[in-house]
């Protein structure tokens, strides 16, 4: 049987990126906490941390992790049914992945459902949305938003509908670099706002209009998505947005669509272990009410 005070020691010093910090949190000794994982690391025969600065975790020492939440939940369940069984079980924190512009949109109602329904905690890994899948891969997170569809060992995965983007910048810029029409040239010449390094939805959505060329235009990178329509607003560059984040933008005319009529739908999947079924189901569930609220319905196969 695992020791679950050294898991939790684990837990710590991956959550909180180092043993001083773990300690604190657990109030114990650093020379306790290290001592918990040395001991849980030779009763495995595997190292569970890598050392440095942060402290990271393996592959097994991320897969523990996922098992201990997976056991809190539990525990948050027993104790909901039988109070007094498991009335010092600690609350749990489930580390989700999502990506920025669902987390500033519909992600939110989910968040606050779930929330609103039981004491449970929640952490977030930030990423894009076709990363996001790997932080469930590696064991980061319990469960992601992503925008693969193809399946994750392990992982179950459901359809979450698909968040419409457009193609935007304010009527000035539009005015100054595409007064002769939204065109290759034009584009060669007409910055272009990214979020990060990682984000391709403007590439993809050049593609889709035929107007992808070897000659990439400038670009801005913006990882804020209140930064990035601000800065469009201003006239920095024109970029991609999720309509239903931009829709006041666009109806009071502060932001206009390069072509309309031309959205980008980006399909979302829901995704977690197949062992998480029963303690994520109520997750699940408030993460299924607010896409349905909020996302375009996913295509039909």
């Amino acid at each position: 049987m695992l020791d679950y005070a050294a898991l939790e020691a684990l837990a710590a010093v991956l959550r909180e990126g180092g043993f001083e910090r773990a300690a604190r949190r657990l109030h114990v000794t650093p020379s306790a906490v290290s001592q918990r994982v040395k001991q849980l690391e030779e009763r495995l025969g595997q190292v569970l941390v890598q050392r440095g600065s942060p402290c990271t975790g393996t592959e097994a020492g991320q897969r523990l992790c996922l098992h201990l939440e997976q056991v809190a939940l539990l525990e948050q369940q027993l104790r909901r049914s039988h109070p007094g069984l498991v009335a010092l079980a600690p609350i749990p924190t489930l580390r989700l992945a999502v990506n920025a512009d669902s987390l500033s949109t519909w992600f939110m109602d989910a968040m606050a459902a779930f929330t609103a329904g039981g004491p449970e905690l929640l952490e977030l890994r930030v990423d894009d949305q076709e990363h996001t899948g790997e932080h469930l891969r590696q064991g980061d997170v319990i469960a992601a938003v992503t925008a693969s569809a193809a399946s994750i060992a392990g992982c179950n995965s459901w359809p979450l509908g698909s968040m419409r983007y457009v193609a935007a910048a304010s009527p000035d810029f539009v005015a100054r670099y595409f007064a002769d029409g939204v065109t290759a040239a034009a584009l060669a010449c007409a910055p272009m706002m990214a979020y990060d390094r990682k984000d391709r939805l403007q590439e993809q959505w050049l593609q889709a209009q035929g107007l992808a060329s070897r000659a990439h235009g400038p670009q801005h990178f913006l990882p804020s998505n209140q930064g990035y329509v601000r800065a469009c607003e201003v006239g920095m560059g024109w970029g991609m947005h999720p309509l239903a984040l931009i829709r006041p933008q666009l109806l009071e005319g502060s932001l206009v669509e390069l072509l309309p009529g031309t959205a980008l739908d980006m399909p979302l999947y829901w995704a977690h272990p197949r062992s998480a079924q029963v303690t994520l189901e109520r997750l699940t569930r408030c993460v299924m009410a607010a896409a349905r609220q909020w996302l375009a319905p996913a295509p039909t196969m």
